[in-house]
């Protein structure tokens, strides 16, 4: 039950009472105040002081008889006045006020809480910014190793009580991130491979090893370009969905019902949809490496006269299993690091849908940067096997 706001006056101003009004007073130099000065009652106030013709006298003293009440808004109002007055050269004397009125007048006026200038927040230093943003990727490092962690002990009890497998939601979850994504990936693939083609073909063309424009499409297709784009693809739509969909959910403080309902986050939220990417992101790399090939052998054919047939012999007889297969090995990881650290900014997100905004993006550069550093250190893990 709330209690009604107590002002300082008579008893009954709740009830009624006039309103708050300035008044000259006749041959002096004075002015009357008088009504209740409440926040409720202050509206109009400013405009009749404005139009009121002020003395000009040097010395002006405020009546304040006739307050009937007063509270903290009223008191703020007649200081601002008294202030701008003084401002302009003119002495001014507060008089007739009743003793707790005064004390309540006094209290505002006070020069610790009306007058005193802002104590400035230092800037940091260059050094103290690098650390805090140093310590804060720290702290992050740590809690991503803590979610996985999280993930391999939610896998060991997935293992030894498969029933505890959310079926309906990993199926769902395959569709999403695989089926659906496959025109996109298709297209840009296809584009890719059109590109490596023109640009390889028109140099090989100074040579005269147009031939050798199928090896050109099929290993840097293969090995690296098509696993590459499209775990970057996926990282940019289904990983920024993923932190989308459990932001909004930990904002909704869906989360939290959740566990209320005994259900654990990981085993709901994050495992389906890691298992999900783990087994579509192969598959839709042999998509794209197809389409990347056969977007290389369409331009081949139409800039340097190549027939399929002749690009595929050559194609077979230059690119190796091992090749095909060494593309195919990177996408798991790239899937887990796409699912992982999108799952995990979504639950990082607080506060409003701003901060959905923040962890989506940062949840994309994150995975893109990481599959970038990845693919380096594949490369060189492979250039020391000689594969």
């Amino acid at each position: 039950m709330n209690r009604p706001r107590e002002t300082l006056g008579t008893k009954g101003n709740a009830q009624g009472g006039g309103a708050p009004d300035v008044r000259l007073v006749p041959g002096r130099d004075a002015v009357e105040c008088v009504g209740d000065w409440t926040v409720d009652r202050l509206a109009g106030l400013q405009g009749r002081l404005d139009a009121l013709p002020w003395p000009s006298a040097q010395e002006i003293v405020v009546d304040g008889s006739g307050v009937r009440a007063m509270d903290t808004a009223g008191a703020f109002f007649l200081c601002r006045t008294v202030g701008g007055l003084e401002k302009r050269g003119i002495r001014v004397s507060v008089q007739g006020l009743r003793p707790e009125l005064e004390r309540l007048l006094a209290l505002i006026r006070n020069p610790a809480l009306s007058g005193a200038e802002p104590v400035p927040v230092p800037r940091p230093g260059y050094l103290e910014r690098i650390g805090r943003e140093t310590w804060a990727r720290v702290e992050e490092g740590v809690g991503l190793l803590a979610f996985v962690g999280e993930i391999f002990l939610t896998l060991t009890r997935w293992l030894r009580h498969p029933a505890r497998i959310r079926g309906r939601i990993f199926l769902h979850e395959v569709q999403m991130a695989g089926s659906n994504a496959l025109p996109i990936i298709g297209l840009l693939s296809f584009l890719l491979g059109v590109v490596i083609a023109y640009q390889g073909g028109a140099q090989l063309q100074y040579y005269g090893a147009n031939i050798f424009i199928a090896d050109l499409v099929g290993f840097a297709m293969l090995r690296e370009l098509a696993p590459l784009m499209t775990a970057i693809i996926v990282a940019g739509r289904t990983g920024s969905a993923f932190t989308a969909q459990i932001g909004t959910m930990q904002v909704n403080e869906e989360i939290d019902a959740l566990r209320t309902m005994g259900l654990a986050p990981m085993d709901v939220l994050v495992v389906p949809r890691l298992l999900a990417l783990i087994l579509t992101l192969p598959l839709l790399t042999v998509y794209a490496d197809a389409m990347g090939v056969f977007g290389g052998m369409v331009m081949a054919k139409l800039q340097l006269g190549i027939g399929f047939g002749v690009f595929l012999t050559r194609f077979e007889s230059a690119v190796t299993l091992p090749s095909y297969l060494l593309g195919i090995v990177k996408a798991p990881v790239f899937a887990g690091i796409v699912a992982v650290v999108g799952c995990y900014q979504g639950f990082r997100v607080s506060g409003g849908t701003d901060s959905v905004g923040r962890q989506t993006t940062m949840s994309v550069v994150q995975s893109i940067f990481l599959i970038i550093v990845v693919d380096a250190a594949f490369s060189v893990v492979f250039s020391w096997l000689g594969v």
